[in-house]
This record gives structure tokens, C-alpha cells and sequence, in this order.
């Protein structure tokens, strides 16, 4: 009976210490569950921590991108206008230059030609003279051919007579000398050429002395 009692109290001790084993088994399970779960939401908050420090560089690099192309597109637009402040610059030094060369040529006889004139109107002048003599008559013709060479090669050169007589007066072609009152003529208008005026390819070398009703 003794014995019997003795064995039911060693298998309660045996059971009673596997209790406590399972709990402390038990106690530790749960204390690494705990620990794993603050691991994990370490781990997830040093993700999260990281992503937005990736955010903010990747943000940050596009801002500086994003200055970088507008600069790019600033110095880009600045070269651009001033290549087309230099070719416009050309362009004008060039027609400018053929706008020179060509007044050269039109009017590189100019002085010539104004000499020539002085020529002309003393032929003008001797022309006006009557004759009556044969000698005279032969020797006007003389001129007159001469006259009409001379005429023909001032009008090669591009001198043109400026048209005068019973003309408005135009003071940019016209040299008033006398004034005079006309019954025949409204007031402004040209009655008599003193001096005939020229022009060498529209250029007014001399202008026209004349005569003007009042």
C-alpha cells in the first residue's frame, strides 16, 4: 500500500515537472515570437526610412536635371540669337558693300561728266547764234553733229536732261533765278530755262536755273 502511494506520488512530481518545462518551453516560444515581430517591424520602418531617403535623392536629382536642361536651353537660345545678330549684321555689311560698289560704278564718271557739261553748253550757246553766211551755216552743221556725239555719249553714261520748261517748279531739281508775273501761266510754273539741268542715273548733279511765273 506504502509503495502503491509512493508511485502515484512520483509520477505527480514527473507530471508536474513536465508542466513546468512545457511552460518555460512555452515562456520562450513566446519571447522569440516577440522578438521576431519587433525585428520585422524594425526591418519594415528601416525599408520604409530607406525609400524615402531614395525618394528624396531621386527627387533631388531630377530638380537638378530639370535646371540643368533649362540652363542648356537658356545658353542654347542666347547662342541662337546672337548667330542671327551676326548674320544679320552680314547680311547688311553686304548689301551695303554691292549698294557701294554699285554707286561706284554708276557714278565713277561723275566729275567727267560735269566738266563735260561746261562743254556742252557753250555748244548750246554757240548753236543759238543765227547765221546767214555759208561758212557759217557749214560750221554750225559741224557742231551740230559734234553737239549730237557729245549728247549721245552723256546718254551712254546714263546723264539725262531734266525736263523744265512750262514745268511745276520742284526745288529738288530746280534752281529759281527770277521771278516773273504771266498772264500765259499759273503762278509756280517754269516760263523760261536759263541753264538746263542734268541728271547722272537719277542723281541730280546739276539743277536746272530757271525762270518762274509769280
Amino acid at each position: 500500500m506504502t509503495e502503491k502511494v509512493n508511485q502515484e506520488k512520483a509520477e505527480t512530481k514527473e507530471e508536474t515537472e513536465e508542466l513546468k518545462n512545457a511552460q518555460t518551453s512555452a515562456d520562450v516560444d513566446d519571447t522569440e515570437n516577440d522578438q521576431s515581430v519587433s525585428d520585422t517591424q524594425e526591418a519594415a520602418e528601416e525599408g520604409q526610412e530607406k525609400k524615402e531617403t531614395d525618394s528624396d535623392a531621386l527627387l533631388k536629382q531630377i530638380k537638378e536635371q530639370a535646371a540643368q536642361i533649362e540652363a542648356l536651353k537658356k545658353e542654347t537660345e542666347e547662342t541662337k540669337n546672337r548667330w542671327l545678330r551676326t548674320q544679320a549684321d552680314f547680311d547688311n555689311f553686304r548689301k551695303r558693300t554691292a549698294k557701294e560698289k554699285a554707286d561706284s560704278r554708276k557714278f565713277r564718271a561723275q566729275e567727267l561728266v560735269s566738266d563735260m557739261l561746261e562743254i556742252l553748253d557753250n555748244f548750246q550757246r554757240a548753236l543759238a547764234v543765227e547765221t546767214v553766211s555759208e561758212d557759217g551755216k557749214a560750221l554750225k552743221k559741224g557742231m551740230e553733229m559734234v553737239l549730237s556725239k557729245l549728247e549721245a555719249a552723256l546718254k551712254k553714261e546714263g546723264v539725262e536732261e531734266i525736263p523744265a520748261l512750262h514745268e511745276p517748279f520742284d526745288p529738288n531739281v530746280h534752281q529759281a533765278v527770277m521771278q516773273e508775273q504771266s498772264e500765259e501761266h499759273e503762278s509756280g510754273i517754269i516760263i523760261q530755262v536759263l541753264q538746263s539741268g542734268y541728271t547722272l542715273n537719277g542723281r541730280v548733279i546739276r539743277p536746272a536755273m530757271v525762270k518762274v511765273s509769280s
